[in-house]
């Protein structure tokens, strides 16, 4: 059996991190120590590695908080990140290294978010056998809507509709203006749900210029206004929708249907999942039938997003 060993992150792992990250099976950009990092005066970093006698095996990305470890609290998921050759058998003994680490940290619980398997670049759900194998308890399931584009379901007909509107009206491109866009962003959760957007437009602005590439802007323009837009997160295999804003007069002409017209038509025609996020809201318990339903008239279906807790106190 293959000897693990495991170390915490510092700066130092950076370079090694990055390249696990980016030829590993199962990781995504959010996982860049770059992008980690923007929010690191919010989250104790407990990030750790996994080596064996030679080589970086897996990470994890991690935050702590009090007796917990969580993976990760400030992104969408996390769990162990890993090579394509870590096999059943090894994942099962870097489970057992990291419950005895994790113990000898004073570590009470691990909260534990596995990458949804449509961001896998290949099989990767050995870590859900070993957190079944390690007693740990599904605490919480979120629901997304994802749109198979190998086989996708038509728009149903209202969508159509308000396409022809849109195409009348909007012309859709690619933007940099973050704030006017957060602004829409912001008005429109502070009317909806008295909350505020998870990240600022300074933030946004930050995060883009790192990641161009995987982060981008397409919004709809009328006479040079942006009135609507979509910010994408952009994976191997997944775009995924961020955020969404408009104008109440945008989304009534049709704006958002243009652009995701531009997005599902042009833009992400040859990726292999379009994703809206979740629907899901008091911890998974309710679902947001309007939401839902808006995210299933373009064809997506569910998805789930998972949170295993695994007590470390025995």
């Amino acid at each position: 059996m293959t000897q693990i060993r495991v170390e915490p992150y510092t700066s130092g792992h950076k370079q090694i991190w990055d390249e696990m990250i980016a030829y590993s099976r199962n990781g995504v950009f959010l996982f860049f120590r770059d992008y980690m990092e923007y929010h690191n005066d919010r989250f104790q970093d407990a990030s750790l590695l996994f080596f064996d006698e030679r080589n970086l095996l897996a990470v994890l990305p991690a935050n702590r908080d009090g007796n917990q470890v969580v993976s990760h609290g400030g992104l969408t998921f996390g769990g162990v990140i890993s090579r394509d050759d870590l096999g059943a058998s090894a994942m099962l003994e870097l489970f057992d290294v990291l419950r005895e680490w994790l113990r000898g940290q004073g570590v009470s619980t691990l909260l534990y978010k596995p990458v949804p398997h449509i961001y896998h670049r290949m099989p990767a759900e050995e870590d859900l056998y070993a957190l079944f194998r390690s007693g740990a308890r599904l605490v919480r399931r979120d629901l997304s809507s994802t749109l198979d584009m190998a086989c996708r379901s038509p728009m149903q007909h209202g969508r159509q509709t308000q396409l022809k509107r849109g195409k009348k009206t909007f012309v859709v491109r690619e933007s940099r203006d973050y704030g006017a866009f957060m602004d829409l962003v912001s008005s429109a959760l502070t009317t909806k749900h008295k909350v505020k957007p998870t990240h600022t437009a300074q933030e946004m602005e930050l995060l883009a210029a790192r990641f161009p590439q995987n982060i981008r802007l397409f919004g709809a323009y009328c006479r040079e206004l942006l009135c609507a837009g979509v910010l994408i997160y952009e994976n191997t295999n997944v775009a995924h929708v961020q955020y969404i804003a408009g104008t109440d007069e945008a989304k009534r002409e049709g704006a958002l249907e243009r652009i995701f017209d531009e997005l599902l038509e042009r833009q992400y025609a040859t990726i292999r999942y379009f994703d809206w996020g979740i629907s899901t809201e008091q911890a998974g318990q309710w679902l947001n039938p309007g939401l839902v339903q808006n995210k299933e008239s373009y064809g997506a279906r569910g998805v789930a997003y998972d949170l295993y807790e695994m007590d470390l106190a025995g």
